[in-house]
């Protein structure tokens, strides 16, 4: 008798093979069947017209810290996500030192906005070393897998102290002392090295990062630490891609180091044209292992009376009466004709931004005028492919009405729970035509959810969620992917670049982490504000339809959108392959 039996879904297995219908067993925490599965079971669920689906492996997420306090890890758990990888971007909390505690944690608000206060109660500080952190995360049971990177700035700020976010360069004594504990992590069961080169990753006191201009030679020699090991990816976000020398280095890294690199572009440059494409393309042509991440979607900023950002935040009444309000306090301010009056009337620098005026406003001159042809009211149900005419200025233009005005009408739509999308790149033709050709390349990984980050502004979390919707099911404006194909993509492809071998597909021996789905029923719900986290910290999140049931390790764990109370998740060590096991008597 089995343990489990999934009866009669349509199964979509991760190999990107046609979907069929058929049954799927489980015995303990590994799937021992799949096709006709004759026999009783301990536990039947009834998947007719359902899909079922290995569960997501997301690469890309920042609980760095609520994988210390949270056993659920939503939002992520909420989407389908069984394995979370995180340490991302270069950020992270080992190894650290008794008395850098407040420099790691303001280091992660400034760089992914995830309240201090809420960090500072959270974490239960059981570590110093990169191993011991490791330790910690595997003596806490969770609904989801993690696994993790050794972060280059929580590297640098150890050895390196109070100059690590400085001009100093590190003397060789310094960076072998840095190579040492990044080897040190991943041996230890780290699953690579995460660094950052954007200047858009600062600390709350807008000082860049450590390592954000870190010189080749300690680029390399950490990259070179990992060589030799069975494991060890090399994940970098740059503001370089779109440079030629830039890829030059990479290219030169991967040819020297033989190990795995995955990149996260956050330059104009590197999506203009062609040019991510083609960086993949040309790393499949000659047989390196370089993996440009991707979304499915733009990054967007959230704006939004519940949210940290809108375009009347700047202004002097705004920030005198309304800025430490309370949500129903600015609603009613906002109700009143004196304070609508000096809000569209007073001048700050996002105004002149929003409409396209001054200085500040060359950026949005430079994508056709104001930027509120850019900004999308999403309502209940999301669309994140509007037309030019769904935008904040093209609703105005249709009601004859300023475009300020239409923006301060619709804050207070949904008694001020509207939220509006505004992407950050990749938008000026308003479609995802960009994003459909980088998506369907094989050496492209779907990524940058940045679960557990961006609390104030942006609430991604959901994105494997709507790529299987919006990308097979939704959308108009061009064509879409094949079920196959995206569930390959979230599964199967993002758990062997990290050497997970033990998951994303459904076959006998591997782990039984899946999703069983209401297709036609799964859809996005307008992202809300909630204040859950330590010290009553504020995240806006995104709850779905369609999900009816999540198994981590052979356990439901979630039960149409509901948390079970089973937590048979742990940590990820990297190295451990899967070991495959005989398919079960019946």
């Amino acid at each position: 008798m089995h343990d489990l039996i999934i009866r009669g879904g349509t199964i979509v297995d991760g190999t990107g093979a046609e979907p069929f219908v058929g049954d799927v067993a489980v015995d303990g925490e590994r799937i021992v069947a799949v096709g006709k599965v004759e026999g009783p079971a301990r536990r039947e669920i009834d998947a007719s017209g359902l899909i079922v689906t290995p569960g997501w492996v997301d690469i890309h997420t920042h609980y760095d810290g609520q994988a210390t306090w949270d056993p659920v890890m939503a939002p992520s758990s909420w989407h389908g996500v069984t394995t979370a990888i995180m340490g991302n971007c270069g950020v992270g909390f080992a190894p650290v030192r008794p008395d850098a505690h407040d420099f790691l944690i303001e280091l992660m608000e400034g760089v992914e906005d995830i309240p201090g206060s809420a960090l500072a109660e959270g974490i239960d500080w059981k570590w110093e070393s990169f191993p011991e952190y490791l330790d910690a995360l595997e003596a806490k049971p969770r609904a989801i897998d993690v696994g993790t990177h050794v972060p280059h700035a929580s590297v640098r700020a150890y050895v390196l102290g109070d100059r690590c976010n400085t001009d100093y360069q590190p003397n060789a004594d310094e960076i072998a002392q840095m190579a040492e504990i990044v080897r040190e992590g991943v041996e230890a069961g780290a699953l690579g090295f995460s660094t950052s080169r954007t200047l858009l990753h600062k600390d709350l006191k807008g000082v860049h990062m450590p390592g954000t201009f870190a010189g080749s030679d300690e680029m390399l020699a950490l990259g070179l630490s990992m060589k030799g090991l069975r494991h060890g990816v090399f994940e970098m976000v740059s503001d370089h891609l779109g440079d030629d020398d830039e890829w030059m280095w990479v290219k030169g890294f991967a040819e020297q180091t033989r190990l795995p690199v995955t990149l996260v572009a956050t330059s104009a440059g590197a999506y203009e044209g062609d040019k991510m494409y083609n960086i993949a393309e040309e790393s499949r042509r000659h047989g390196m292992d370089i993996r440009p991440q991707i979304a499915g979607r733009p990054t967007g900023i959230l704006h939004g009376l519940t949210s940290s950002f809108h375009v009347f935040m700047a202004s002097p009444t705004w920030k005198e009466k309304m800025a430490d309000a309370s949500l129903e306090e600015r609603l009613a301010l906002m109700k009143t004709p004196e304070i609508r009056e000096a809000l569209l009337s007073e001048d700050s620098p996002l105004i002149r931004a929003a409409i396209g005026e001054g200085q500040a406003g060359d950026l949005a001159v430079a994508f056709g005028g104001s930027l509120l042809w850019r900004i999308f009211p999403l309502g209940e149900r999301p669309n994140y492919e509007p037309d030019r005419e769904g935008s904040v200025a093209g609703l105005a233009e249709a009601a004859g009405i300023p475009p300020l005005a239409m923006m301060y009408d619709l804050l207070l739509r949904d008694e001020g729970r509207e939220l509006f999308y505004q992407p950050l790149g990749g938008y000026q033709t308003y479609n995802f035509d960009f994003f459909r050709k980088n998506m369907q390349h094989p050496n492209v990984l779907f990524g940058l959810s940045d679960g557990g980050a961006h609390c104030g502004v942006i609430a991604d979390a959901g994105m494997p969620t709507f790529i299987l919707s919006y990308w097979a099911r939704d959308r108009v404006k061009g064509e879409r992917f094949p079920l196959e194909f995206l569930v390959r993509k979230l599964t199967s492809d993002t758990a062997r670049a990290y050497g997970l071998n033990d998951r994303g597909q459904l076959k006998p021996g591997l782990l039984a982490d899946l999703n069983v789905i209401d297709f036609e029923a799964l859809q996005l719900h307008r992202p809300e504000a909630i204040h859950d986290l330590p010290a009553g910290g504020r995240r806006l999140v995104q709850k779905a339809d369609g999900y009816r049931y999540t198994l981590k390790s052979g356990q439901v764990t979630f039960e149409d959108g509901q948390h079970t109370g089973a937590l048979p998740g742990g940590l990820v060590r990297g190295g451990r392959e899967a070991v495959i096991l005989p398919m079960a008597a019946e």
